[in-house]
């Protein structure tokens, strides 16, 4: 489901379950993770990455059609990791390696930065495609990332952007071709991780207060 691994103070960490979206199961794995890096001593930074074509889809959608009285409460578990890795007393990167959709999409914005491959796969926010709108957390997770006219963009329209795009948005710091996608995120992850990563976390903190807020209240506002 997860790989973690660590070369030198680059922990990387691999979600490898097919479009990596976020089934209870998955949560969990990537929760325990996560506490693995934050008990690490010494410089570190932290790279996620997904297999194949997807980064991740996000909700998982086939799960909730089956449960759908803990909504809110698994909602409220998706705001949890989005306000966790905008909380990690490290600096991170997103090695978006194909389809970053949806939930997914806000998974890589949660992160410092992120590197995209070219060639394949689209960042989207599709929700107003699907019917749906975006939860008081998510809404102030994408516009606190996102220049206020790309936010727009991104969740009136439902655009899809490649690589290319998303690097001219703003939305990626980075693009590389397939095979450099990890790498490129990695060397950027080993350059910060001499950062204080309490630092870090204060600087973050004062950043992000309201999307971190929002997250951390009611799931459905």
């Amino acid at each position: 489901m997860i790989d973690l691994q660590r070369d030198g103070a680059v922990f990387v960490l691999r979600y490898d379950q097919g479009e990596n979206r976020f089934a209870p199961e998955f949560l969990d794995a990537v929760d325990g993770a996560l506490d693995e890096v934050e008990r690490a001593e010494g410089p570190r930074a932290l790279v996620t990455t997904g297999t194949g074509k997807f980064y991740s889809n996000g909700l998982d959608l086939d799960w909730l059609g089956a449960n759908g009285d803990r909504f809110e409460e698994y909602l409220g578990r998706v705001h949890a990791l989005y306000a966790r890795l905008l909380s990690l007393p490290l600096p991170t990167v997103a090695a978006v390696n194909g389809h970053a959709f949806a939930g997914g999409a806000m998974l890589a914005l949660a992160h410092d930065f992120a590197v995209m491959r070219t060639g394949r796969g689209y960042f989207c926010l599709p929700e107003v495609d699907l019917g749906m709108s975006f939860t008081p957390g998510m809404s102030a997770l994408i516009q606190a990332r996102l220049s206020p006219a790309v936010a727009h963009e991104a969740m009136i329209t439902g655009r899809r952007y490649t690589a290319e795009d998303a690097l001219a948005a703003g939305i990626v710091q980075r693009t590389a071709p397939e095979e450099e996608v990890l790498p490129a995120a990695s060397g950027l992850a080993a350059s910060l991780a001499g950062k204080q990563g309490e630092i870090v976390r204060r600087i973050r903190a004062g950043m992000y207060g309201p999307a971190l807020g929002a997250l951390r209240g009611p799931a459905l506002g």
